[in-house]
């Protein structure tokens, strides 16, 4: 259990970061331990992008030049893998085509117009959330900095439980599609969730409840959109899971700057 569990950090930093962390195994067995340990990678991505986000207003910045490090850091650890999936579910969706002609759409390596929107605004939303935040407190643009980075990786764990189809018999979709018990996601979502409201009482007030209402609705948000890609593409691809963490993040940053 001990070696798998290792295995399964590997996995999941080497293929969820830019981290030097090799992937020792690449079977069903590691792909579910690696996906029950992302979380643990956006922890780390996460408090990085929080601690750049932190500094720049530590040594004067404006909250919005910190807002645009913080969303900046965690594109830069994942080599902008999951904007790139997710301009690439955009298109595919936006398409309107057949699930194998929008498939092939998804493969192309350009970007389309709904791509190019999406990206637009996500980022956009990202940034003034977090420029927001960062305007009340840096702590508290931190903070949400880091739960929004965790829970866009729950939102990878919860999609690779059993039942949720790979919509290609290749890729990262193929290989982790399906393997993540449901009682294994309860339970680190339930974890996750718990952690987020203890980040979010160290703000005082109705901070714990507020930031673990954050987190489940953000869910609930990829929840629609991964059921979404099911119907329309008959499973899960990677791009589909870079999506699904951006909608995640932003809409976890969204609810906090809310009340």
């Amino acid at each position: 259990m001990t070696s798998l569990n290792s295995h399964g950090v590997r996995f999941a930093f080497g293929t969820l970061t830019v981290f030097p962390v090799r992937v020792t195994r690449w079977d069903r067995e590691a792909a579910r331990a690696g996906m029950l340990c992302a979380p643990l990678a956006g922890l780390v991505v996460g408090l990085l992008s929080a601690a750049a986000g932190g500094l720049l207003l530590l040594l004067g910045s404006a909250p919005l030049l910190a807002a645009v490090a913080s969303a900046a850091v965690p594109a830069a650890l994942t080599r902008g893998l999951h904007l790139d999936g997710l301009a690439d579910t955009a298109d595919g969706l936006g398409s309107g085509k057949p699930a194998d002609d929008a498939l092939r759409i998804m493969k192309q390596s350009d970007i389309g117009p709904f791509g190019v929107i999406t990206l637009l605004f996500v980022l956009l939303a990202q940034v003034a959330a977090l420029a927001e935040l960062y305007g009340r407190g840096w702590a508290y643009g931190a903070v949400a900095a880091a739960v929004a980075a965790v829970t866009a990786r729950l939102a990878l764990t919860l999609a690779s439980r059993r039942g949720v189809p790979p919509a290609r018999p290749e890729g990262l979709g193929a290989a982790v599609a399906g393997t993540v018990t449901g009682r294994g996601a309860a339970a680190v979502g339930a974890v996750v969730v718990a952690g987020c409201a203890g980040a979010g009482a160290l703000l005082g007030g109705y901070g714990a409840p507020r930031h673990a209402l954050a987190a489940v609705a953000a869910l609930g948000v990829a929840q629609l959109l991964l059921r979404h890609c099911v119907r329309r593409f008959g499973g899960v691809t990677g791009d589909v899971f870079g999506a699904l963490a951006e909608t995640a993040a932003t809409a976890a940053l969204v609810v906090l700057t809310f009340g």
